[in-house]
């Protein structure tokens, strides 16, 4: 059976070279063929020896999930739904800033976590994407950027934040990240990767030892562990102050922080009281916190909250000197927007 290319990190690709006596350098020839310059057309490269050109076609594929969908919404978020081998889906979206995109990323078909805010946990897992639809849905946002969008459009950042627990899928995810930064390809840079968790405590406590020094963005949404357990149930096995202990003696760069989305939800955690116990978990560590309104979907009990108590919560936070952004919903009337992605599209 061949090997896709895209799973395979520039290390695992030299290693295949080597162990078959090939250069080597064919490595380097493909991740900048397939990955700096974005060719789907099989690689010929001159320096490519006939040997490792007989080679690369008797032993790796280039599939990439299929985009059987987009939807555009108007201020130009792009939802895409890719299809898979299995005929499985998953969605991804593209979102606009400065003229530059953030790509937000699946990395399994539904989750696992049941969050009660997010779309995604209302369908379970059904299973963990493999390395290569990680980084092909890189590359199939990326062309077609370039097919429908300005020639001159990039995709600045990566967010593991679409459908799934990265965590929950470690070994996936870490490869696809080391593909993203490696300098001999796509080359983004570590501060501009961004894995996002429940706070799936198994996956965090690889993060220091194995995961390369990427962002780290923790599902926050409550600083008491009543409304956290109702609003991620996992928290029942792996309380917050667990997690922060691990999260705490991560290494961070000069000016790195940890991330802290915080969804907020009306009449349920948005009150003066959550945000002084929010201020007082975080007020003496490296944090940076996203408060995000509810996006609604289909089915959801819970409600977007006024824009007085998103500011108001803000201004209690910033009184602990925490920088505070309110993260802009982009996407929502396509369900593109935080918490609402799922398997299939809805209309």
């Amino acid at each position: 059976m061949k090997i896709n290319f895209y799973q395979l990190t520039f290390i695992e690709l030299q290693n295949i070279f080597k162990n078959n006596n090939i250069n080597p350098a064919a490595a380097t020839l493909l991740f900048r063929h397939y990955y700096k310059y974005k060719n789907k057309i099989t690689c010929t490269h001159h320096n490519l020896s006939q040997k490792a050109r007989d080679y690369i076609l008797e032993n790796f594929s280039f599939e990439l999930p299929e985009i059987d969908r987009t939807q555009e919404a108007e201020d130009s978020t792009v939802k895409f739904l890719f299809k898979l081998k299995d005929n499985f889906t998953i969605e991804a979206v593209l979102i606009p800033f400065n003229h530059k995109y953030t790509l937000c990323i699946s990395s399994q078909v539904g989750c696992a976590m049941n969050c009660s805010f997010c779309f995604t946990g209302t369908q379970g897992l059904k299973r963990h994407l493999t390395t290569d639809e990680i980084t092909g849905q890189f590359i199939q946002a990326w062309e077609w950027l370039i097919e429908n969008r300005s020639a001159n459009s990039l995709i600045r950042n990566i967010v593991f934040m679409g459908q799934g627990e990265p965590l929950h899928n470690f070994d996936a995810v870490k490869n696809a990240t080391e593909i993203f930064l490696d300098n001999h390809g796509s080359s983004i840079g570590a501060q501009r990767i961004t894995i996002s968790t429940a706070g799936y405590l198994p996956g965090i406590r690889r993060l220091n030892q194995e995961m390369p020094n990427v962002n780290i963005a923790l599902s926050l949404h409550s600083a008491f562990d009543e409304k956290r357990n109702k609003l991620i149930p996992i928290n029942e096995r792996y309380p917050l102050l667990e997690i922060m202990d691990y999260l705490d003696n991560i290494p961070l760069r000069k000016k790195q922080f940890i991330t802290f989305e915080y969804l907020l939800i009306k009449d349920f955690n948005d009150s003066q009281i959550d945000a002084l116990a929010v201020g007082e978990l975080l007020k003496n560590r490296k944090a940076l916190i996203n408060l995000i309104p509810f996006n609604p979907f289909p089915g959801s009990c819970y409600q977007r909250p006024e824009l007085k108590s998103v500011k108001n919560f803000q201004k209690t936070l910033e009184e602990f000197r925490i920088p505070t952004m309110i993260r802009t919903t982009k996407g929502d009337e396509i369900l593109a927007a935080c918490g609402q992605l799922k398997t299939i599209f809805q209309k």
